[in-house]
């Protein structure tokens, strides 16, 4: 294992305004062998860049670039969930370049994140930019989530509602924004850590997402951590965060390392 080194930097959001970037690699003459870049949770109205900093600083020391990338949150630049979409896809974009200069190319390179992050990171990489259709062609290689709603539908309709409302999803398009729906052959390989007492987003979403992407043929790993609430994978006491970046660097090197 080997020490990191860490930087920031920035990139245009969508609206052109500047937002974070928090950058952790190996220590200098040390070649990043694989790349993440990660969004934070705090349903879309709350939480910074530096919300998965240990986590990415942790990665980097495993050979791994690693970004924490910020968004507009709503409310606070942004007024739906759309603008945070749109500055997800601005990230990795940023992304791939700050990438190409370390050497690594989009085969690579993996973006995820935490919560609201994950679903992001899900919906940039699963469905078209332009219309609620799958993506033809993601630009990462594959995604890491950590506890993400991935089943919009499996609210009861008063939480739906309440979900469109604080995401500014138009009545009854929750669908359009549901990575379950866009599970397509050809989808990335994907890493999804969840805890099984998860109050926000059920254990059972996550295994049907799983289930659907295995049916399509694709690539797709369920770490269940028994007991576990929202939330699990950070430093403190739940004491699953060394578990969590065990396995994402794993993930991460084996899927990606070795193209």
């Amino acid at each position: 294992m080997t020490a990191s080194r860490e930087s920031s930097t920035i990139y245009d959001a969508a609206d052109g305004s500047e937002l974070p970037m928090l950058v952790f690699e190996p220590t200098e003459g040390t070649q990043p062998v694989a790349g993440i870049v990660m969004f934070h949770g705090g349903a879309l109205r709350k939480g910074s860049a530096d919300g998965l900093a240990p986590h990415c600083r942790q990665l980097a020391s495993r050979g791994i670039l690693a970004v924490s990338a910020g968004y507009r949150l709503i409310d606070q630049g942004a007024t739906s969930i759309d603008d945070c979409i749109a500055d997800a896809r601005r990230a990795v974009e940023h992304f791939l370049g700050l990438a190409a200069l370390r050497g690594l190319d989009s085969s690579r390179l993996a973006s995820g994140g935490s919560s609201a992050g994950g679903h992001l990171a899900l919906v940039a990489a699963m469905i078209a930019p332009d219309e609620p259709l799958p993506a033809p062609e993601p630009d990462v290689a594959a995604v890491v989530a950590l506890n993400p709603v991935v089943d919009l539908l499996a609210y009861s309709p008063t939480q739906l509602q309440i979900i469109e409302q604080d995401a500014g999803i138009a009545a009854g398009r929750a669908i359009e924004y549901s990575p379950i729906e866009f599970v397509r052959p050809g989808n990335p390989p994907m890493l999804i850590q969840h805890g099984t007492h998860d109050e926000v987003a059920s254990i059972d979403q996550a295994r049907r997402f799983r289930d659907a992407m295995a049916q399509a043929g694709n690539d797709c790993i369920l770490l269940e951590y028994e007991g576990a609430e929202h939330a699990f994978h950070y430093p403190g006491p739940a004491g699953h965060f060394d578990d969590v970046i065990d396995a994402t660097a794993g993930f991460l090197l084996d899927r990606l390392a070795t193209n």
